[in-house]
């Protein structure tokens, strides 16, 4: 399987892992120009604009060591065009969805809500 495909895998798990935890998800890979998120869901009254990062189970680097400033920044920009976008009156909050992609082909999902503090 290809980074790519673990990728894709890794972000339908994410989305089926919210759905079952109460979220209505929006939008899953969102694109405007040069702007991308994820997974944008609602949850009573918020939306999450949720980071996937999926690794191989033993990655020496864990799904959270990816969310640097830098790509916080990058998600703001496009969480903000989103916002624009889609219209409505929500509250905003950045989750990271970190997928483990188990040896025997089974994927773990953690969600950190709040992953990336940002007051609008």
């Amino acid at each position: 399987m290809t980074t790519a495909e673990t990728g894709r895998q890794g972000e339908r798990a994410a989305a089926e892992y919210l759905r079952s935890r109460g979220y209505e998800i929006c939008a899953m890979n969102w694109r405007q120009g040069r702007y991308e998120l994820d997974i944008v869901a609602r949850k009573g009254g918020r939306l999450h604009f949720v980071e996937v990062k999926t690794r191989r189970s033993g990655s020496l680097t864990p799904p959270e060591a990816a969310i640097t400033p830098r790509k916080f920044r990058s998600l703001h920009r496009a969480a903000s065009c989103y916002m624009a976008f889609a219209g409505g009156d929500y509250e905003a909050q950045f989750d990271l969805a970190a997928v483990e992609a188990m040896p025997d082909g089974k994927l773990h999902v953690t969600l950190t809500e709040n992953a990336m503090e940002y007051h609008w």
